[in-house]
């Protein structure tokens, strides 16, 4: 059986089914080849949009990470 390839959207090499970075979000798929091409791309993107329109996502996001973050540390904890 062979496997499907994919284009990366940011360099065009292609991959194989299974491997590389992909993305599904507003109805579009996005395929990267690797996470340097994935980056890249959200580099991009989000010097592109408006500010307003990731101020609040943003902010979501980093205070998620946050939290986890201090688990991680919490739970890594010598206790004497």
């Amino acid at each position: 059986m062979a496997r499907r390839l994919y284009e990366c959207v940011v360099c065009g090499r292609k991959f194989p089914q299974g491997q590389g970075v992909v993305i599904h979000k507003a109805g579009v798929t996005l395929y990267f080849h690797s996470n340097d091409c994935a980056a890249k791309f959200l580099r991009l993107l989000l010097e592109r949009v408006d500010d307003s329109c990731v101020k609040g996502p943003l902010k979501e996001v980093l205070e998620e990470l946050g939290e986890s973050i201090k688990r991680r540390r919490e739970s890594s904890r010598k206790v004497i």
